[in-house]
């Protein structure tokens, strides 16, 4: 028996409505999407910064903190 808490009350997935089934899995894929993205943020900031760090290096400054880098237009 699969249960779900929401608001500090548990349900019983089987008693659910197919509506309500359906927004289950949509919050389960939203949650599930969120935790994906976070990782990839994760990942293009460790990149971002390996990148300023490698360019400040190539400028001659000290490469050990974090670029604040900008585009002037």
């Amino acid at each position: 028996m699969a249960t779900i808490n929401i608001d500090d009350k548990d349900y019983d997935v089987d008693d659910l409505s197919e509506e309500q089934k359906a927004q289950v899995a949509s919050l389960n894929f939203a949650d599930g999407e969120l935790v994906r993205l976070g990782f990839k943020v994760a990942a293009m900031q460790t990149a971002r910064n390996a990148y300023a760090n490698a360019l400040k290096e190539l400028l001659g400054e000290d490469g050990d903190s974090e670029a604040e880098l900008s585009e002037d237009d």
